[in-house]
């Protein structure tokens, strides 16, 4: 008996995430859907100032969203969803950061966006827009890093880190699985992410039902594992974009991989913040124009617990060009 319940449970979750999905897809997204070559890429704009801000999301996040509000007043401000997330179609190419770098500069190309850019790459988003001012220097002013990656660091992480690595990776398959299921369609609506993170009570309705759009999604998860699967080569990759000369840069610093919790204890927390001093170290050194922003207050999501430093960093990286000019 007990059995079948689960069962009906399961098949109606599943009914509700497939009618949920399908009506979902009968609205029109929040921005346009360019073509980039056979697929398309969902992308926002916002904001009329030059020059134009350009957001790439950390390793399966849309947070640009909870930005988008606030980076508008300062100029005009473009956050897109990579292939396989949010309203973007699946690419049927490797998702390393030389791809994406790649798909950006057609995004951005065929939507008619001019440069200059003013690029924002939060967690691996790093990687991506370091490498797009490297293969497109003439196009960018300036980079704005939020609790970056640093290639030396992350291809040499301890035993621990890489069990911790795989224990993520996990995590995302079992997602895809609980998505198609609609346990996690299940748990938006029961406003679980709010409860687990509380910071998120502070952003737009609108803003918060466009991020929790894509979790709800297996493309989400499944591009998730993707591009973990592939972090090693992306680092590889983004190794020959490292001397930048003058070019301004601002990364901003978290305080603390995790916040410190009851379930942190379970982590290898010592290591990962161990790991992130050199890490910062290096990206400290990638410009002679530097500056380092602390996050006092913050986890490495730093777009979720203080929002207000990464609109603080591009602000601080405006005032930097206007000033060379």
């Amino acid at each position: 008996m007990l059995i079948s319940i689960r069962i009906l449970l399961l098949v109606a979750t599943t009914l509700y995430q497939a009618i949920a999905s399908w009506l979902e897809d009968r609205q029109l997204p929040p921005g346009q859907l360019v073509d980039v070559g056979g697929y398309r890429l969902h992308l926002c704009v916002a904001g009329e100032a030059s020059p134009t801000i350009v957001l790439d999301h950390s390793l399966g996040g849309v947070e640009g969203y909870f930005l988008i509000e606030e980076l508008s007043k300062l100029a005009r401000v473009c956050i897109y969803d990579r292939a396989g997330y949010g309203w973007s179609d699946h690419s049927p190419y490797p998702r390393t950061s030389e791809q994406i770098a790649q798909e950006l500069d057609r995004l951005l190309t065929q939507a008619g966006i001019e440069p200059p850019y003013v690029l924002v790459g939060n967690s691996f988003g790093s990687y991506n827009v370091r490498l797009y001012a490297h293969l497109f220097p003439q196009k960018v002013l300036g980079i704005v890093l939020t609790d970056a990656l640093h290639e030396t660091g992350m291809l040499e992480m301890s035993i621990r880190l890489q069990a911790l690595k795989l224990f993520f990776i996990s995590g995302f398959v079992m997602s895809v699985l609980g998505s198609l299921l609609g346990i996690i369609r299940l748990l938006s609506v029961c406003r679980v992410f709010e409860l687990l993170k509380p910071e998120l009570r502070y952003f737009s309705k609108d803003s918060l039902t466009w991020v929790k759009h894509s979790f709800c999604r297996p493309k989400h998860w499944i591009t998730m594992t993707r591009e973990m699967m592939n972090l090693d080569k992306s680092a590889r990759q983004v190794s020959i974009a490292k001397h930048f000369d003058t070019l301004p840069i601002v990364s901003i610093k978290a305080s603390s991989f995790f916040k410190p919790s009851f379930w942190t204890l379970f982590i290898p927390l010592q290591d990962a913040n161990q790991l992130r001093k050199k890490m910062h170290l290096e990206l400290c050194s990638l410009s002679t124009d530097c500056f380092q922003l602390d996050a006092s207050k913050s986890g490495h999501f730093v777009w979720v617990d203080q929002p207000d430093v990464i609109v603080d960093a591009v602000r601080i990286m405006l005032d930097k060009i206007d000033s060379s000019r």
